[in-house]
């Protein structure tokens, strides 16, 4: 199933992106089916936690791979021990899942415990992107004030012109 979003976007500008996001989203939702099981936590207002229930594989097994917004997950067990299995029900096979990542969202860390894979993730937003407040003043001289407090004096432009004959 694709989406066509053409007349949502017939009047802005700049939201080919988000279009492209939901495409890709589908399409990596489909590729996956439902092994290997996850979780998405909240952890506090930034910080964030992908759970992957992966009994059987161990560290070395595994591949993390962060590149684009799109977090990688390869699981493959090299050398499998041949077995006589009476019923096998935990399910050891290959897999690549794909998780996309907001902007400006980077993974920490990730460990392995108990078979769970724990991969943490934190949202940082650059500083350029913060919002600050512009104090004004009656002076020539406005003042800038960053989130944290800090305060920068900022030279009014002075208007000059041109006297072309």
């Amino acid at each position: 199933m694709n989406l066509d979003l053409t007349p949502l976007f017939r009047t802005s500008v700049g939201f080919d992106r988000m279009a492209q996001m939901m495409n890709q989203a589908h399409r990596i939702d489909q590729n996956n089916a439902s092994y290997p099981p996850y979780n998405i936590e909240t952890l506090d207002e930034n910080k964030y936690q992908i759970t992957l229930a992966l009994a059987g594989f161990t560290q070395d097994d595994l591949d993390i791979t962060s590149e684009q917004n799109i977090l990688v997950v390869r699981g493959k067990i090299e050398n499998e021990v041949e077995r006589k299995y009476l019923h096998r029900g935990i399910a050891t096979r290959s897999f690549e899942r794909k998780f996309q990542l907001a902007d400006h969202v980077k993974v920490t860390s990730a460990n392995m415990e108990n078979g769970l894979l724990h991969i943490q993730l934190m949202k940082e937003i650059p500083e350029a992107m913060k919002p600050r407040k512009i104090e004004i003043n009656n002076n020539n001289h406005a003042l800038e004030t960053s989130k944290e407090g800090a305060t920068e004096e900022k030279t009014k432009p002075e208007i000059v012109k041109d006297n072309v004959a």
